[in-house]
């Protein structure tokens, strides 16, 4: 078992222990150490608290971290949409709704576990909670992703997107009409550090990030563009046009509270993946039309330009 210390600061004055704990160690969700609370794995000043227990500056927090239990990934009945697949690798249109692989909290239902029933075979360089997993996009994005069946491939899609030769185009939908036609956002991204769940345009402790936008139609306070990556950081679109002051539509972490859209999540879908194929050495390019629920709004902003 692992015990990890803590001290609370003015910052934290009043702040729930379960709240303070999933923020200051992103790797586990708040759920979980409200089980790690129940069980008596987390001490203040000595003591055992409630979840709801509100901290006072100075507190000392001790958490006891037991040893990881080594996750089986069952296969499960999923319906998946295989855009293309061979020998080598598959590419999936992923919905909107849907995790890539298990994580903290989400344990089943992901697209790994539909490849596992699907698939015989998938690489295993990235262990057994992300067999194939190249790349990754958000839970609440939709649209094209690759997948290798095998470490080879893997490898070599791996490089392509390492030296950033791998052609990503998205759609989304921001808030605000953008002034410039085509634009270049060259600004380092990593962990907000007064939220370290939410990614950020800071300065330390990032890596560099660049997005480059074109737009494709303007509404009366809206604007579709297209978002090609240079780099993949995690939230990248999302955190970059926030940052420019235009937030993607739906965006529950980073866009408006008061939004005008009943939406799950926001309106982004990567539309277009192109990569050299790693045996034969072709270029390949696979494309995703916009899903239903995200023409129904482009269909009612049309309607009332």
């Amino acid at each position: 078992m692992k015990t990890i210390d803590l001290e609370a600061l003015d910052s934290d004055n009043g702040k729930r222990i379960d709240v303070f704990l999933s923020e200051k160690i992103v790797e586990y969700s708040r759920t979980y150490f409200k089980k790690l609370i129940e069980d008596e794995m987390v001490m203040i000043d000595g003591k055992t608290r409630k979840a709801n227990y509100k901290l006072k500056p100075g507190d000392k927090v001790v958490v006891t971290l037991p040893e990881p239990v080594e996750l089986e990934v069952k296969p499960e009945d999923i319906d998946i949409d295989i855009v293309y697949e061979d020998d080598e690798l598959l590419v999936v249109n992923k919905p909107q709704g849907m995790v890539v692989h298990p994580a903290h909290g989400n344990y089943s239902g992901t697209l790994v576990n539909g490849l596992l029933k699907r698939c015989h075979g998938l690489s295993g360089i990235n262990g057994v909670i992300r067999p194939g997993i190249v790349h990754r996009i958000d839970k609440d994005t939709s649209g094209i992703i690759v997948v290798a069946k095998t470490n080879e491939a893997h490898m070599a899609l791996s490089l392509q997107l390492k030296e950033h030769s791998i052609n990503r185009k998205y759609i989304a939908l921001l808030e605000g009409r953008l002034k410039e036609e085509r634009g270049t956002i060259d600004a380092p991204i990593g962990r907000d550090p007064s939220n370290r769940k939410r990614m950020a345009v800071v300065n330390k402790n990032s890596k560099n990030a660049v997005t480059h936008y074109k737009v494709l139609e303007l509404f009366d306070s809206n604007t579709l563009i297209e978002a090609k990556l240079e780099t993949g950081r995690t939230h990248q679109i999302r955190v970059h046009m926030a940052y420019i002051g235009h937030p993607v539509v739906g965006d529950p972490v980073y866009g408006y509270k008061k939004q005008r859209f009943k939406l799950n999540g926001q309106l982004l879908h990567a539309a277009l993946l192109g990569f050299i194929h790693p045996k034969t050495q072709e270029y390949m390019e696979f494309t995703a039309p916009l899903p239903d629920y995200f023409n129904k709004v482009l269909g009612i902003l049309r309607n009332n330009v």
